[in-house]
């Protein structure tokens, strides 16, 4: 897969691949995941006036991921460990993400 991948392509390979093939993930892993990205699919497009479908790996940068992660906390009232959780999600997904892109 090319650099310039799109994210939603990536995302997609991610859930149908890696969560449902390979790893043979839970109903519950799988909500959880699909919950973490449809909140962070619509914090950037407020923030970077994108729409998630025009988004591409290099727009979810760490201070994107951060901002995002505050904003659970503190305007969501999401917990510390609510807030790990969905780190932990987004890590794995861009981690892969990056591995299938060669953009490590």
């Amino acid at each position: 897969m090319s650099a310039n991948a799109a994210f939603p392509t990536l995302l997609e390979a991610f859930f149908t691949r890696r969560l449902v093939q390979q790893k043979h993930a839970s109903a519950h892993t799988l909500a959880s995941y699909r919950d973490t990205f449809c909140l962070l699919l619509r914090y950037a497009e407020q923030r970077l006036h994108k729409a998630p479908s025009g988004l591409a790996l290099e727009d979810l940068d760490a201070p994107l991921v951060s901002a995002f992660l505050a904003h659970l906390q503190e305007n969501r009232g999401t917990s510390a460990r609510s807030r790990n959780v969905r780190l932990a999600s987004i890590s794995t997904v861009l981690g892969s993400a990056n591995t299938r892109t060669g953009c490590l």
